[in-house]
């Protein structure tokens, strides 16, 4: 070999380390953000505070992760990026040591605030420094391994939690992710490149994309198709025991299903951008998913349909991260850092909001009510998208 095929080969694998360690990092504020859905109770007894106050816990660094998103774009502008990014990484090593030791309830939220500002302002510069690491034919297949992350995490972090919480206690389901984030703080520190920092970026020119008719136009279709998707699944439990009876056994098998199919989901949705079927996918993804949803509710009392209709379920949901990051690094390239921090505070905002609206129509109708205004608001989604055209960079000519 030559001593340039040398270096490309070198080259490669130094990138391809880069975005293993970003794939990492994002598995591990996946697992820390909904943990706590699997370790309420035992959360709430120990430390004295009702179920639905514990469950604030979600809700507290979702909100603070709206507003590290906002605001993570300025602040980052003036740092070398591999800097920020490591900084993102130990504040979240800090919160997990923080929530395995707390020994009261405002001491756990404060810990979840921090975890808060680590999701939105890793999550909000994660396209743009793969923009930076990676040429642009390869950024696609990039962002699939980060939001594989996102899978193994949405997969494995509620079931194993629920495990390693009843043997030996919620503290050390927290615990033990801290020395798993310190492996992923060297492996940064080893395999991220220096990013000098670039020009300033005002707060005022990340809200001033929305000026851009066709970025409002995708920030709406996303939040509809997050609001959709979390509005649904976030009450996927009540749905089940109130239709079909299911165990605690049975629930978590039907989540493991739904979890795993997120890998084929993400690999469909890499094979299917690299075909450059980007603006389909965003307009039939929530379509299908919207359909999903409706099946469920109509096979609700048979359990292998469920099961089947939960996998495919599964799978188009973990697509659809993949493909508006994508959207995201080939619409608004010339601003990537203040379109991340959009996209992600639109995506934390729709989720608080989907969560919101599905527990109105659970209290106030039935159990199957969040999948029914789930799926309204999935086939709206794909209604403002419609061929693509509304959410393109051509659109503002």
């Amino acid at each position: 070999m030559t001593t340039s095929t040398l270096e490309s080969v070198s080259a490669r694998r130094q990138m391809g380390s880069a975005v293993g360690s970003m794939a990492l990092c994002v598995a591990m504020l996946i697992a820390a953000e909904f943990m706590p859905v699997s370790l309420l109770t035992p959360i709430a007894e120990d430390l004295q505070a009702t179920q639905g106050l514990a469950g604030q816990a979600i809700s507290v660094s979702g909100f603070f992760a709206v507003l590290s998103s906002l605001f993570i774009a300025p602040i980052a502008g003036r740092f070398d990026r591999r800097h920020v990014l490591m900084g993102m990484t130990l504040l979240m090593l800090l919160s997990l040591a923080m929530i395995a030791l707390a020994p009261d309830f405002s001491l756990l939220m404060t810990a979840r605030a921090l975890l808060g500002l680590a999701i939105g302002g890793f999550w909000s510069l994660a396209t743009a420094t793969v923009i930076r690491l990676v040429p642009a034919e390869r950024v696609p297949k990039a962002l699939g391994t980060i939001y594989m992350g996102n899978a193994i995490a949405t997969a494995f972090a509620a079931p194993i939690g629920a495990y390693v919480g009843e043997l030996f206690g919620w503290r050390v389901v927290f615990g033990g992710l801290v020395p798993l984030v310190i492996v992923n703080l060297l492996w940064q520190a080893r395999s991220l490149p220096s990013m000098p920092p670039r020009a300033t970026i005002p707060v005022t020119r990340l809200f001033g994309l929305l000026k851009r008719r066709y970025v409002a136009l995708g920030m709406l279709s996303t939040m509809l198709t997050f609001a959709g998707a979390f509005g649904a699944f976030t009450y996927f439990r009540p749905f089940l025991e109130a239709e079909m009876g299911v165990s605690p056994s049975q629930l978590s098998l039907l989540l493991l299903g739904l979890g795993l199919a997120g890998f084929a989901g993400t690999h469909f949705a890499g094979a299917m951008l690299h075909r450059q079927r980007l603006y389909p996918l965003l307009r039939y993804l929530p379509l299908a998913l919207a359909a999903v949803t409706l099946a469920m509710m109509e096979t609700g009392h048979i359990f292998w349909a469920v099961a089947a209709m939960m996998v495919g379920w599964g799978a188009l949901n973990a697509a659809i991260p993949v493909c508006w990051s994508t959207w995201l690094a080939r619409e608004i390239d010339d601003e990537p850092e203040s379109g991340g921090g959009l996209l992600v505070a639109s995506i934390q905002l729709a989720i608080m909001m989907g969560g919101a609206l599905g527990g109105q129509l659970l209290d106030h109708a039935s159990a199957s009510a969040p999948l029914l205004g789930g799926a309204v608001l999935l086939v709206l989604s794909a209604l403002v998208i419609g061929n693509g055209t509304r959410i393109r960079k051509s659109a503002q000519a």
